[in-house]
């Protein structure tokens, strides 16, 4: 047991019985081998044998004598590792033999700080595409050009909260050229280093939650990943887009998507300047300063109108329906406007669609009051009624008006422009605004008759003078 112990686990053996319990705490785990993780999740035990793609494969190397591997383990070429507490890499020949075939592998949330020992892993299979070392304390630790070169076969690269240095990136970025995707969030990068060697291959970078709020910064990736298509970095306060239109088309000529949420830009000057990236089609900006007075829709309108070029914003498609309802939408909305306060691209759209009026402003919202007339006997008084409350709720209403109480009035509506004369209001459940009611309306209350009497109503003007009698 104690041989097992040093083995799988780097920890001593323990003859004196000194941590049984009882006794002092053993000493803290100062970390494991990935050769040892490996083994232990992955064991025939633990990780039953599987046949569906990238799973199941069954690896039989060959091991030097005494090794305390056992001869087999049911492999992935996923190899999920986060969180393991492993700082180093172990026995590299086990790890040649045992990840010929692995293309991805997950090291986040572990104790590795030193490249030396990440390089012995990496440059021990051969196959690696996608090596994800996020949350590993790189803060401080040099990366030689000699052990970058491990890395050359990696084309998909996460380095998130690592703190690692720029110019460890610009080391790995030189000796990697199949790189693909690099992402570097949360690593507190406030300036950027130019690069005197681009990376041409480079297709995507995650840069977010880092405090890039200089352009000055942010143009220095332009030439240094010249083939760059999706740049991602939000959260990163940039406050505005300085550069000339010329030099804009130069530095970013082949990104397509940009997202810059939650950035600090304050001024559509900014949003005009994305124009100038050649072939920029998708654009994400929410939570920016220069929107947060606006509605919703003014927000989307503006910025379609703003953008001709871009097919999606904020991960929604625009439409050419949308599109020309916005460009027509932002010359409406700066028609007010002093001429030397007019944008731009407010003159690019007068001179496609002409100087067009406001829209005349219709409310197509249901009414939800009513001014009636309420008649009773001699009695005439004018009540505001709401339409969406049935007709046993306006009888209730009624009550101090007419001084009746609900069961002993009958309710009659009176249209003024309906040549039918009163309908009775007798469905208590049935809502007033089905009766469409206007302002000036009437309605007619009657007293119901004690049993074997009539009452008689007061002529009315709209009744052509003739007597309601209702029925007793």
């Amino acid at each position: 047991m104690s041989v097992w112990l040093f083995y799988h686990f780097g920890v001593p053996a323990d003859p004196e019985g000194m941590w049984d319990s009882g006794a002092v705490d053993p000493p803290e785990e100062e970390g494991r081998t990935f050769m040892q993780v490996l083994s232990e999740k992955y064991s025939p035990e633990n990780f039953p044998y599987r046949r569906w793609p990238g799973m199941g494969m069954v690896v039989v190397p060959t091991l030097p004598q005494g090794s305390p591997l056992k001869d087999r383990l049911n492999l992935p070429s996923v190899l999920v590792l986060a969180g393991c507490g492993i700082s180093h890499a172990g026995e590299q020949r086990e790890i040649a033999a045992f990840c010929a075939h692995v293309m991805e592998l997950d090291l986040s949330l572990n104790k590795l700080q030193d490249w030396h020992e990440i390089s012995k892993i990496v440059s021990n299979i051969p196959n690696l595409d996608f090596l994800n070392l996020s949350s590993n304390p790189l803060s401080e630790v040099v990366l030689e050009p000699s052990g970058a070169k491990a890395f050359a076969r990696v084309r998909r690269l996460v380095l998130n909260n690592t703190q690692v240095s720029w110019n460890t990136v610009l080391v790995l970025t030189r000796e990697m050229p199949e790189l693909e995707e690099l992402f570097l969030c949360l690593n507190e990068y406030t300036t950027v280093s130019a690069s005197t060697v681009p990376c041409p291959t480079l297709r995507l970078l995650h840069i977010t939650d880092n405090n890039l709020q200089e352009w000055a910064e942010v143009r220095k990736i332009g030439p240094m990943f010249p083939g760059l298509e999706t740049l991602v970095m939000s959260n990163c306060n940039l406050s505005s887009i300085q550069d000339s239109e010329e030099m804009l088309r130069r530095l970013f000529p082949n990104l397509r998507s940009i997202n810059l949420h939650n950035s600090g830009l304050n001024r559509w000057e900014d949003i005009e300047k994305l124009n100038q990236f050649p072939k920029l089609e998708d654009v994400r900006l929410q939570g920016i300063p220069l929107l947060q007075t606006y509605t919703n829709t003014e927000r989307r309108s503006l910025m379609v109108a703003h953008l001709p070029s871009v097919s999606s914003l904020n991960g929604s498609v625009v439409t050419d329906g949308e599109r020309e309802d916005s460009e027509r939408f932002f010359i409406r909305y700066h028609v007010d406007y002093p001429e030397e306060e007019l944008p731009y691209r407010y003159h690019c759209l007068v001179t496609k669609y002409g100087k067009l009026e406001p829209l005349a402003e219709i409310d197509l919202r249901p009414r939800c009051h009513a001014k009636v007339e309420v008649h009773c006997e001699d009695k005439v008084e004018e009540v505001s009624i709401r339409l969406d409350q049935t007709v046993a709720e306006l009888k209730k209403q009624l009550r101090t008006v007419v001084q009746l109480s609900a069961n002993q009035m009958r309710l009659y509506y009176i249209d003024k422009e309906c040549v039918f004369g009163p309908e009775e209001m007798k469905y208590h459940t049935r809502a007033l605004h089905s009766y469409s009611i206007q302002d000036g309306d009437e309605l007619l209350v009657v007293p119901k008759a004690g049993r074997g009497t009539t009452t008689t109503a007061k002529p009315l003007s709209n009744l052509n003078s003739k007597t309601l009698t209702p029925p007793p």
